[in-house]
């Protein structure tokens, strides 16, 4: 099992894919904001710098985000392999990471980049729809995906309710953002060979079968 990197737009289902990754072979999901939530609560200097960070809406020091990536990737459960998500963010936290995996012996491994239409992600965005009891998600725009009754959960009957920034003026900067800070680590990725483009057009299922045979090269 190789390491992977999944790089996505906003709404292009990376999330879901790596989480069907991860119930089929068990290696660990590594999300830098699941790391930071973790270290603001210990009784540390480091801890408490990140939680009072965290707290203002501010980001934390790249240095600070770098050792707590290396130190995490240094356990034991990442030895055969783990997916990384949330890092890197630009190009300059790109090279970092090619240095820490350099200096503890890692490949790169697999560079997933789900590509898909931006028409499509957009009819995503704003047709989603979650539920607030049990938290199933609907697209309005989707037959296949819209709730059976108009803003009612067909799980639970609950009420349906769009996310305040699942609207298009937001996907709009969400987009060009992503455009501005991932392209050039999509050709950073390439570049070095190990970049692999899949369809994120398709259904779900056969998304993840396509990153499926991907894994098991």
């Amino acid at each position: 099992m190789k390491n992977i990197m999944f790089i996505a737009p906003p709404a292009a289902g990376k999330g879901t894919q790596a989480e069907l990754v991860v119930e089929k072979y068990g290696i660990p999901h590594i999300s830098t904001g699941d790391i930071l939530r973790e270290i603001s609560k210990e009784d540390s200097e480091i801890g408490k710098y990140v939680q009072e960070t965290l707290a203002s809406g501010q980001l934390v020091k790249d240095e600070i985000t770098y050792q707590l990536i290396e130190d995490r990737l240094k356990r034991e459960d990442c030895k055969n392999g783990y997916i990384i998500d949330g890092f890197p963010r630009n190009i300059e936290q790109a090279h970092e990471y090619d240095k820490i995996l350099a200096k503890l012996g890692y490949d790169i491994g697999h560079v997933i980049y789900i590509n898909i239409d931006k028409k499509t992600l957009e009819k995503r965005i704003t047709g989603r729809r979650i539920c607030e009891n049990c938290n199933t998600i609907y697209n309005i725009n989707d037959p296949k995906n819209s709730p059976q009754v108009e803003s009612v959960c067909d799980n639970c009957g609950g009420k349906l309710y769009q996310r305040s920034d699942d609207n298009l003026e937001a996907f709009e900067t969400r987009y060009a953002m992503y455009q501005e800070k991932t392209e050039p680590i999509i050709h950073h990725y390439r570049e070095k060979n190990v970049l692999v483009e899949v369809d994120g057009n398709d259904t779900v299922e056969n998304i993840f079968s396509k990153i499926d045979k991907i894994v098991r090269q």
